[in-house]
């Protein structure tokens, strides 16, 4: 694990090349850092070597750290909308990734009018993993865009481990997003980013290749209520 900006700043250089050599453009993905299980030191090294996205999966996790952030950065909260926890997250002004239910886009519209939202996608068809169903994906859009929020695109995380399996839940996301005129396509980790970026990533969602292994994971509140580890 590193929190040194010099060496966060290496390897970002080298996700940059990764990203040009799987066909995308580095200028024009949105790369977020996630520190998950790391300190505040982390987001203060990601913001020197020059990322200003920073997610975080863990409501708590992320209300913690918010107060000793850098000025000017921007969160994305990546785990799956809890509605007791919105209005807390919602003075984070952060792009949502995991509206998966229309009660969470209600939730989030209530709390935060004009947030940048996503709609994630359960793509691998396990129901135990948070996403909406692929078969709901439009009913679900048709009812955020009736919402004052941005509605930008679709997200996924997609199955483990990382195969073809992968490319072809990538290759599909992108079509159904085509298919209802979205732009943004939050998808790709540390360990499948080249093959979302080959099928169109607009946002990839990274931590390990940043930052290196997580430390042990401390108990948290929020742990049995919140999944979607990235």
């Amino acid at each position: 694990m590193t929190t040194d900006a010099g060496a966060i700043r290496s390897r970002l250089a080298d996700v940059r090349r990764r990203v040009e050599s799987s066909g995308g453009n580095p200028d024009r993905i949105r790369i977020v850092a996630v520190t998950k299980g790391f300190g505040s030191d982390a987001i203060a090294a990601a913001r020197e070597a020059g990322l200003t996205d920073v997610g975080e999966n863990y409501a708590q996790e992320m209300l913690a750290k918010v107060p000793d952030a850098p000025t000017g950065t921007r969160w994305h909260f990546l785990g799956p909308v809890q509605r007791n926890k919105v209005a807390r997250l919602a003075r984070c002004r952060p792009v949502w990734h995991g509206i998966d239910r229309p009660a969470a886009a209600d939730a989030v519209a209530a709390a935060a009018p004009g947030s940048e939202v996503m709609v994630q996608v359960n793509v691998v068809g396990d129901p135990r993993r948070p996403g909406c169903p692929a078969d709901e994906v439009a009913d679900l859009v048709a009812h955020v865009r009736s919402l004052p929020v941005d509605l930008s695109g679709l997200m996924a995380v997609g199955p483990v481990p990382v195969g073809e399996a992968s490319r072809d839940c990538f290759r599909w996301l992108a079509r159904r997003a085509a298919e209802l005129g979205l732009h943004e396509l939050s998808m790709g980790m540390s360990e499948d980013f080249e093959m979302a970026v080959a099928e169109g990533a607009t946002t990839l969602r990274l931590g390990r290749v940043l930052f290196g292994p997580r430390p042990d994971p401390e108990p948290r509140p929020d742990i049995g209520l919140e999944t979607g580890g990235i």
